[in-house]
């Protein structure tokens, strides 16, 4: 089999992976043509104050919500490294492994927002084609350039996603009210939170 040409990482916390990591997902690998995407939930979150749901539960949920998306791949490394997760290793990573791939660093607003204080920063733009999924209506083409975010004057390309308030910690709070999160996860998640009494209040 012909090795994969163009990679895809989508990195986060997945606490848990909600209906629009998984839009995302599904967007990134339709329009960048991925020839597979890495899903990565970070191992320890240097950047988090809150303490992460145990991995074996994050990876778990990640295997339900992407179960039915073709190219998409749950990948446990980073929560299985010691020390900090930082995403310029996994790129690292992902280069040794696909010899001469394009990788796409694939990530949500909210991130893109603090990407300048990642670790290695200044390679990530190096390293891979970071794309940006934008909730907000396409922009018409000769639309002001200077509105599009950049790390260290590398543009970031724009991946269009449907509008969507959806985060995670919405479900966390909803669950911890005994509220349902049907309508912000699947469903198989949604059973899988219950099952093993996840994000409910002490």
């Amino acid at each position: 089999m012909t090795a994969p040409k163009r990679v895809g990482l989508f990195g986060g916390a997945f606490d848990p992976p909600h209906r629009t990591h998984v839009a995302l997902a599904e967007a990134a690998i339709a329009q960048l043509q991925l020839d597979v995407l890495h899903i990565v939930p970070t191992g320890h979150a240097w950047h988090k104050q809150r303490p992460l749901t145990a991995a074996e539960h994050r990876l778990a949920m990640c295997s339900l919500a992407f179960a039915h998306v073709n190219r998409a791949q749950v990948d446990a490394r980073e929560t299985l490294r010691s020390g900090p997760s930082y995403t310029i290793d996994t790129l690292q990573e992902l280069q040794s492994e696909y010899p001469g791939a394009q990788l796409y660093l694939v990530m949500g607003e909210d991130q893109a927002k603090a990407l300048a204080s990642w670790h290695r920063a200044e390679d990530l733009g190096l390293a891979a084609i970071i794309c940006v999924a934008s909730r907000s209506e396409p922009h018409a083409a000769d639309s002001s350039a200077d509105d599009s975010p950049k790390l260290q004057g590398v543009p970031l390309q724009r991946l269009q996603l449907p509008p969507s308030p959806l985060n995670a910690t919405e479900v966390r709070d909803r669950t911890a009210r005994g509220q349902s999160v049907s309508a912000l996860v699947l469903e198989s998640v949604a059973r899988y939170i219950d099952q093993h009494h996840l994000y409910q209040a002490d």
